[in-house]
Parts: structure tokens; C-alpha cells; sequence
């Protein structure tokens, strides 16, 4: 337990060091940039791991489709760079063209490739899942971060991206030490056997109660029982983002994704509940 603290402390702070750094370098975002291209390499390389090598899609093409529909959420943003010379672009529509291009390259890469019968439908479906899933819900998060500020909202962005980032792991710690204290009832005894509905409830509240202090301090919507709202639903959708990397692991027949960070297993062990809140986060402040 004591490392599972430290450690989970110093990404807190580091984390948070970032978002402040971010803040003072105008509409770039580099540090966004930077937390998104190393984590996400990270996590893609841990899914692929827990993968049978027959179904596994080559690493190296997978990664640069990951690579490539991240970095396509800065162009639309950018649009000083190039003044006149093109016209206004959509951030939502450049990632959909992206990602209808790691479909299309998906098809190619194999055609490319074919040797015999056997895998390929199954290495085109895991790519396109990949990208999904460590691509496209990561971009709800960087998307966060051009919310539009005010003077009513000053600090629109940065807030937002700290409450979807916060909310559903402050849950996490709220549901591990009340599951430890209380817990009795297991919630999902098959795909996470520790989870208890006491936990739940206990990380709920705690993530609750942060998204309302949060927003009051710096706050990105109008009232206390909005911001509750949102704290309940966001931390939900941790809960599931958590349960659906059980789901792959429990599949794949592994317990954690990696032992790379001491006391929470792997990168994707860590990422996974904001996975799944970054878009519910987005679709309560855009």
C-alpha cells in the first residue's frame, strides 16, 4: 500500500505540474502533446503484448495509426500558423478522416503482407480496436483542453482536462480504501474478483464531492448540482473503463497489462478509467 501511494502521489503532482506548465504556452499545448504520445506508445505496446502472437497486428504500424490520429487533434487548433492560406478546419472532422485512413491502411497492410490463409480479418479488426480505444478516446481528452474560456470561465480548458483526468481516479482511491475498510458485497466477482459494491460507492461520493469543490474553486459549470452530476457520471464511466480492461485482460488470460509502474501494474492499468471518462467529460462541457 505504501507504494501504491507514493507512487500514485508523484503522478498526481506530475500531472498536475503539467497541466500548469500548459497553461502559459499559449493554444500549443506541447505538454498535452508530449503526456499524450508517450502514454498512449506505452499502453499500445501492453495491449499488443496480451495479445496471442497469430492474432497480433505488427507493432510498429499499429503504433504509427495511434501516433497519427493523436496528433491529429492539433491542426484544427493551429490555424495562426498558416493564416489565409487554408481555410477554417474542423478538429473532429480531421480525426474522422484519420481514422477512416487506419481503416483503409489496416486493409492495405495486410493485402501487403498476405502469405497464406489465416489471421488477417482478426489483425485488421485489433488495429481498428486499438486505434479506437487508445487513439480516438484519448483525443476526447486533448479536445478538452480548447474549450472556449470566458470571463466567467477563465481557466475553462485546463479545469476541464483536470477534472477528467482527477475525477475518475480520485474514485479509484476513494473505492480502494473504502472496499478495503467496509467492502463485503463483490460487485464483479468474475472480472474483478476485489471490486465491492461498498467500494463503489465510497470512490463515488469521494469523486463526487472532489468535482464539486474542484468546480467551485475554478469552475467550469454553473452550479454545485451540476458539477455533482457531473462528478457521478464521469466517475461511472472510470468505474467501466476500469471493468472493460479487466474484460481484456481477464481474456487474454493476464492479471496485470505490465509491471511498469510499482503498486498499479502496467501504464494501461493506469490510463484505462480516464479511457472511458475523457468522452463523458467532453459531452457534459462542450
Amino acid at each position: 500500500m505504501k507504494v501504491r501511494i507514493w507512487i500514485g502521489s508523484l503522478m498526481a503532482a506530475l500531472t498536475a505540474a503539467l497541466l500548469v506548465a500548459d497553461n502559459w504556452l499559449g493554444n500549443y499545448h506541447p505538454f498535452l502533446l508530449f503526456f499524450l504520445v508517450v502514454l498512449a506508445p506505452l499502453s499500445c505496446k501492453e495491449l499488443l503484448t496480451l495479445l496471442p502472437p497469430e492474432r497480433r497486428p505488427a507493432a510498429w504500424f499499429v503504433q504509427l495509426c495511434v501516433f497519427v490520429v493523436l496528433l491529429g487533434n492539433w491542426p484544427a487548433h493551429l490555424s495562426e500558423w498558416w493564416g489565409n492560406v487554408l481555410p477554417p478546419l474542423n478538429a473532429w472532422q480531421i480525426l474522422f478522416d484519420l481514422f477512416a485512413l487506419v481503416v483503409l491502411a489496416a486493409f492495405c497492410h495486410e493485402m501487403a503482407t498476405f502469405r497464406e490463409p489465416g489471421g488477417s480479418v482478426q489483425r485488421i479488426a485489433l488495429t481498428v480496436w486499438i486505434v479506437a480505444y487508445l487513439g480516438v478516446l484519448p483525443s476526447f481528452l486533448a479536445q478538452l483542453r480548447w474549450l472556449p474560456s470566458s470571463d466567467e470561465y477563465p481557466a475553462r480548458g485546463v479545469t476541464a482536462i483536470a477534472l477528467a483526468i482527477f475525477v475518475p481516479k480520485v474514485c479509484d482511491i476513494g473505492a480502494y480504501f473504502t472496499g478495503r475498510m467496509l467492502g463485503r458485497t463483490p460487485m464483479t466477482p468474475v472480472l474483478s474478483p476485489k471490486k465491492t459494491w461498498e467500494g463503489l460507492a465510497g470512490g463515488l461520493i469521494l469523486a463526487t464531492g472532489f468535482a464539486v469543490v474542484l468546480n467551485y474553486f475554478s469552475p467550469v459549470l454553473s452550479s454545485a448540482w451540476l458539477a455533482a452530476g457531473f462528478g457521478l457520471t464521469v466517475a461511472v464511466a472510470g468505474v467501466l473503463g476500469d471493468l472493460a480492461e479487466s474484460l481484456v485482460k481477464r481474456d487474454c488470460r493476464r492479471k496485470d497489462a505490465s509491471e511498469v509502474v510499482p503498486g498499479f501494474g502496467g501504464v494501461l492499468d493506469v490510463v484505462d478509467s480516464i479511457l472511458f471518462a475523457a468522452p463523458v467529460a467532453y459531452w457534459w462541457l462542450r
